[in-house]
């Protein structure tokens, strides 16, 4: 899937290219799934505006092929590679997934755990990582703890709940009416319909509070957590924005010189141990990957509004073959 230009999703087109060129640590990766996320469209828009002087690219796509998530078999490793050759199966962070082949550096992909399949394997890298970060490192969750996931029935809430359950904190989940019940099967002990209650307005605090979600003021959130709780901020914004999420999150930096609370944001990155925690997980039964809806590649654009609209249901992940 090609892009030529910033916009809505419709500006990408299915197109034939040459092979993506693989450095000598890179592996080259016959892609058979790849999932979309909330930047894939935050890029594929040049939104907000500050990221394009982040690396994005000013007035066009610096990459022209999107997409990260990705899962498949090595095609072939470069000169400096060790410990992965043609035909393992993999998953991991891979430069333009969206699309049959795709590159990625040797040490940002790991084994696929057998038990899963392609698609389920594709919705694990930034999902599950960022998931892992929010609980583990960010908001350093403890057993006992109540801790509470805003947006727990979307990609990184249903990973997010599952490794806060795993911890033995005692998880509270908000979603939507249609996820309640998938929410309470992956490990919350508690679930809030957030179309009919207000968590922000109940008498329960919690310790640790992950807001997947951006969309309620910085007040509402502190008065839902206990007087030394910490917020974890992650993701957030519409299309059209000049600085999105950042400017919430910038916000909430400043304001936790000032009160008790943590307030602190979730930083995106790729990292090998990450991937490798939880893909031990998934092995050991702790964590399972949430497929809400596949597409084929040819259906990209229908499947990156669906997530734009902000109410996928787990992961969605593209099928390439």
């Amino acid at each position: 899937m090609v892009q030529d230009r910033f916009g809505p999703p419709d500006v990408l087109r299915l197109a034939d290219t040459g092979l993506p060129e693989a450095g000598a640590g890179d592996v080259l990766v016959r892609v058979h799934a790849a999932a979309l996320n909330p930047a894939d469209w935050h890029i594929l828009r040049g939104d907000p505006l500050v990221a394009r002087l982040m690396g994005v690219g000013l007035t066009r796509p610096k990459a022209r092929v999107a997409g990260v998530d990705a899962a498949g078999v090595v095609e072939a490793a470069g000169a400096n590679v060790r410990g992965l050759a043609s035909g393992d199966e993999v998953l991991g962070f891979c430069r333009g997934a969206f699309a049959e082949y795709a590159c990625a550096a040797a040490d940002l992909v790991v084994p696929k755990p057998a038990g899963l399949t392609f698609e389920q394997a594709a919705a694990v890298p930034i999902a599950a990582t960022t998931a892992l970060r929010g609980i583990r490192d960010v908001g350093e969750v403890q057993a006992g703890q109540r801790v509470l996931i805003n947006g727990a029935g979307g990609g990184v809430g249903s990973y997010a709940v599952q490794i806060a359950a795993a911890l033995d904190a005692e998880v509270t989940g908000v979603c939507s009416t249609r996820n309640v019940e998938l929410v309470r099967s992956i490990g919350a002990a508690h679930v809030i319909d957030y179309t009919t209650q207000d968590f922000t307005g109940g008498r329960t605090r919690y310790d640790v509070i992950l807001d997947n979600v951006g969309s309620l003021p910085l007040a509402r959130l502190r008065g839902a957590l206990t007087p030394k709780g910490t917020l974890v901020l992650n993701g957030g914004g519409s299309p059209g924005h000049v600085f999105g999420p950042v400017a919430g999150i910038l916000r909430a930096v400043v304001a936790s010189a000032f009160v008790s609370q943590r307030l602190r944001p979730l930083p995106a990155r790729q990292d090998r141990a990450e991937l490798l925690t939880v893909t031990g997980l998934i092995e050991d039964g702790k964590l399972m990957p949430v497929v809400g809806r596949t597409y084929p590649l040819a259906e990209t654009v229908e499947g990156l509004r669906t997530v734009e609209q902000g109410h996928a249901r787990g992961k969605i992940v593209l099928t390439v073959a």
